[in-house]
């Protein structure tokens, strides 16, 4: 055995560096990148994405980052034209179909850490723990085994499916004023296995 490793590392040094190099690297992640669009406005949110639909004229975009080695969401929003000041937002779902309906809050209520309440324009980036239970609806993670991985394993299941969406609620509108559901774009997935990056080299 000896021999056959000595023999390896002079007749394929690069091999042997290489696979040194790989083994060494921690595990990357799979970052699913998602954003809001609705099958009215396909842009974002809007109240014309909402079900059932209103003639306001706000608008919005969100980004959602979802890393699932680190078990993290970030979350990036905009909003500007509200008729009413927000007092909600949250993730909703899973809707009985993909794109279409409605649903209860996943995550945590009344808002997300980081999104202004009493304003009709704003903002958010933050970035959530999803191993967290904080970080969900309390009857969302009763309803998905009463852990946070049961919740976060049933929450990216939904956002995968289609069936999940990001809703603002404001006074005008409380059920919410815009919204849109979460779709993937520019996906980047990356391998996660040492012996994947390494083939990969040689390619």
């Amino acid at each position: 055995m000896t021999r056959l490793i000595s023999r390896v590392f002079r007749t394929h040094p690069l091999l042997v560096a290489t696979v040194l190099v790989a083994a060494a690297m921690p595990a990357r992640a799979t970052v699913l990148n998602y954003h809001a669009f609705g099958p009215v406005n396909l842009a974002g949110l809007s109240g014309a994405n909402e079900s059932p639909a209103n003639g306001f004229p706000g608008f919005g975009t969100v980004e959602v980052n979802i890393d699932d080695v680190a078990n993290t969401m970030r979350i990036r929003a905009n909003f500007s034209g509200m008729a009413g000041t927000t007092t909600a937002c949250h993730i909703h779902g899973p809707t009985a179909v993909a794109n279409t309906g409605n649903a209860g809050v996943a995550t945590m209520t009344p808002a997300f850490t980081g999104f202004p309440l009493g304003v009709t324009s704003g903002s958010m980036d933050h970035t959530f723990d999803l191993t967290q239970t904080s970080t969900y609806n309390a009857p969302f993670v009763t309803a998905n085994g009463g852990t946070a991985a049961g919740a976060e394993a049933a929450l990216l299941s939904m956002i995968a499916a289609g069936k999940a969406y990001f809703n603002i609620h404001s006074t005008q509108v409380p059920g919410g004023e815009m919204r849109g559901f979460l779709a993937p774009f520019n996906p980047v997935p990356t391998d996660r296995s040492t012996w994947s990056r390494v083939k990969a080299l040689f390619h």
